[in-house]
């Protein structure tokens, strides 16, 4: 049981290591967007001072009229930031869980598969 979990383990960070990270950020913002946060894009001087001032690529908490706001900044790949209330947030961690369960299941269907496919030594104990 421990090998199965050491090598979910190591799988995760080789997949990880695989994608870009333009590719990790736009996929990120597809969830945001599917979640209900609103683009705007830095178009003005001001703007994009603000942009840069937030921390790029992460999701932060901020109070504006005594209303929570989330706020997250992308610098690099858009030049937008993303803004959305409670509901959205909440809608995104759902669906940023529902992401990583689907990814571990499909991580881990492909490891018991790749586990008894020992075809020329004839499986794990010689059978």
């Amino acid at each position: 049981m421990k090998i199965l979990a050491i090598s979910a383990l190591c799988i995760t960070v080789i997949l990880a290591g695989c994608q870009s990270a333009p590719q990790v950020v736009a996929s990120k913002e597809n969830l945001l967007e599917a979640a209900g946060f609103v683009s705007k894009s830095a178009t003005t001087p001001a703007q994009q001072a603000a942009l840069k001032s937030l921390p790029a690529n992460k999701l932060v908490k901020q109070n504006v009229d005594n209303k929570v706001v989330y706020v997250y900044a992308d610098p690099i790949v858009c030049q937008c930031v993303y803004s959305g209330n409670q509901a959205a947030y909440s809608k995104y961690q759902q669906m940023v869980f529902q992401q990583n369960l689907a990814d571990e299941q499909m991580m881990t269907a492909s490891m018991e598969q790749n586990y008894f496919d020992f075809s020329p030594w004839g499986g794990y104990w010689g059978y």
